[in-house]
């Protein structure tokens, strides 16, 4: 309160003034004073209203909320309604002053997470631990963290061990414990124990620099309710003072009592200003995304909040999204060859890949040698991989790629990814690679839809992985063996029978179904660029259930919109009908006004606490 002490005294000193005038009669003062004393009332409260109206009058923005309540207490002020143009001054300053305590309510709520970002770090030297800004961090340099310091970059943890408190980043409240070789994200607090991290990013491509970045660049993406409002505010405008002219001179000419109808024209003026709508629309969305962004969900605007509370169907990726995303062997059935050596083959085969899948078959086989002679590598998107060893091409993947090239194999009943292997066209057998379903995905499924949502799983996996897992999670709709390219066109599909879709994706390689997607949402996408370039929502862990969270908050936030709206609408339609018809005065014109101001204000408050 303390940054509006000036407004408050301002509005104060005007009050007592306003008091001083009503109570003339209880007062021996002459007429001019009694002017005099409403005449400053009048200017201390709408001094600054009086000089934005002339500033947007020469601009050439002539009808605004300024405009309106300028041109209506003048007008009183003139037909000898004193009290009544300083009280629509005085009510609609103090109607500012709750939207201004209101704004900064938001604004403080999305600072608080600009906090996460240190500026500074300890580099680590040969000297020691120097302390210098963070932007002048390099990738490849070791930082420390001391407990009770927040992580200030992107890294990988060289040396100690300790517990870190990710909830300004995942908006998850239990620690995390990491130790050698984990990965680190800026904005994450060190609790216990020293450690030493080698930075991976730059400051300005930092988790919380993207966080930050989208935080602060999501007002300027508005909802298509409140490009509405604007629009509307626009010619609404102009139309109610036409309509007050009209109500101040017709009536006039008819019944020739013109200070009756120029009153009720400017009580007119007064009830219909906008500024209920204009406040609390952008207002609510405002105070949604900083309450998403507390709670580890970054929403890139206003447009996606409102567009995600009208999803019907939530399309998923499979791994890394529903599954864990973390293979293993789970069998290996050879033929021709043995075990190791089927093993061996598809290690090296995989040497140079970082897909999950290669990953598993090189920790099942073990230390590879220090030397492969191994050339030609090619990956065929959603089949496999291809290479010569020793000579030798070899293949490396699902049934897709044997067919390809002709080779004969065998099934395999297991449940998994089943990779086959190949070597100058004979078939050498295959392994059998499985990954675990993530505990929350289950529970994510039911409530979507118990919310009346559909749900819908994608995945490059082969038909008995993708049966098996949407089984499990009993999704409506799966869709297995398809290439990225097969996604995209899948979710065009859907989206073109009507329905309005989310992908939810692991944000690596799903960058163009994501934005494909009416909202597009990136799981567990820290320090994921792809996924941040084409995400409306970014969910800061891996935890499917956010999805759910962030849908009921996208309703929640719409339900506020929209009972604003229809309260500032019905209030004022029926303050004007009684306004022109002379039941109310102008104090009851003006308390109306801010009244319906003020509780719209206070409603999209509420959305600082979904």
């Amino acid at each position: 309160m303390a940054e509006h002490k000036n407004d408050i005294l301002r509005l104060s000193a005007s009050a007592l003034l306003l008091i001083l005038g009503v109570m003339r009669s209880y007062l021996p003062l002459p007429e001019i004073l009694i002017i005099t004393t409403f005449a400053a009332a009048y200017i201390i409260a709408g001094f600054e209203v009086l000089i934005e109206s002339a500033k947007n009058i020469i601009k050439g923005e002539i009808f605004d909320e300024n405009f309106l309540m300028s041109i209506a207490s003048i007008g009183a002020f003139a037909i000898g309604q004193y009290a009544e143009a300083v009280f629509v001054m005085l009510f609609y300053g103090v109607g500012e002053l709750f939207e201004h305590i209101a704004t900064d309510k938001s604004r403080k709520s999305i600072k608080a997470i600009t906090k996460i970002r240190p500026d500074t770090a300890r580099l680590l030297t040969e000297n020691g631990d120097a302390k210098v800004k963070a932007e002048e961090i390099k990738i490849g340099d070791v930082i420390l963290v001391n407990p009770g310091e927040t992580i200030p970059l992107d890294g990988v943890v060289t040396e100690g061990e300790s517990t870190v408190d990710t909830c300004a980043v995942t908006g998850e409240s239990v620690p995390l414990h990491i130790c050698v070789s984990d990965i680190v994200y800026s904005g994450c607090i060190n609790l216990s124990g020293a450690i030493k991290v080698r930075v991976t990013a730059e400051f300005k491509d930092s988790t919380a620099s993207k966080i930050l970045d989208l935080v602060e660049n999501a007002e300027n993406k508005k909802a298509k309710t409140q490009r509405f409002i604007t629009q509307f505010a626009r010619y609404y405008t102009p139309i109610v003072v036409i309509l007050a002219v009209l109500t101040a001179v017709i009536p006039s000419v008819i019944t020739k009592q013109y200070n009756v109808w120029i009153y009720r024209a400017l009580m007119f003026l007064v009830v219909s200003c906008p500024c209920a709508l204009v406040v609390s629309v952008p207002l609510t969305y405002f105070a949604s995304i900083g309450s998403a962004a507390k709670q580890g969900v970054l929403i890139k605007g206003a447009d996606a909040l409102e567009t995600l509370s009208r999803i019907d169907t939530v399309v998923f990726d499979k791994t890394g999204t529903l599954t864990k995303g973390t293979f293993s062997v789970v069998a290996v059935h050879p033929q021709k060859v043995d075990k190791k050596k089927l093993l061996e083959i598809a290690a090296c085969v995989e040497y140079n890949s970082n897909h999950p899948v290669s990953l598993s078959l090189k920790a099942a086989y073990g230390k590879l040698p220090e030397k492969i002679n191994i050339s030609d590598v090619c990956e065929i998107a959603g089949q496999g991989v291809k290479a010569v060893l020793d000579g030798k091409t070899l293949l490396a993947g699902n049934g897709k790629l044997m067919v390809q090239n002709g080779i004969e194999f065998k099934e395999c009943h297991c449940e998994g990814t089943i990779v086959h292997i190949a070597c100058e066209g004979e078939y050498l057998g295959h392994i059998v690679v499985s990954d675990t379903l993530k505990p929350q995905s289950g529970a994510t499924i039911s409530k979507l839809k118990n919310m009346g949502i559909k749900t819908v799983m994608l995945t490059g996996d082969g038909k008995r992985q993708g049966e098996y897992v949407a089984q499990a999670l009993d999704i409506n709709e799966y869709y297995s063996e398809l290439l990225p390219q097969e996604k995209v066109e899948k979710t065009e599909a859907i989206i073109s029978s009507g329905r309005k879709v989310a992908f939810a994706g692991d944000g690596i390689n799903d960058a163009p179904v994501i934005a494909t997607a009416d909202v597009g949402i990136s799981m567990g996408a820290l320090g994921s660029d792809a996924a941040v370039e084409a995400a409306d929502i970014v969910l800061m862990d891996d935890n499917p259930k956010k999805i759910v969270s962030a849908i009921k908050h996208s309703i929640k936030t719409s339900k506020i919109v929209r009972q604003n709206i229809f309260f500032s609408i019905a209030v004022k339609i029926i303050i004007m009908i009684l306004s022109i018809t002379g039941i109310c005065n102008m104090w009851v014109a003006s308390f109306a006004d801010v009244g319906v101001l003020v509780i719209a204000v206070f409603n999209a408050l509420r959305a600082l606490r979904i």
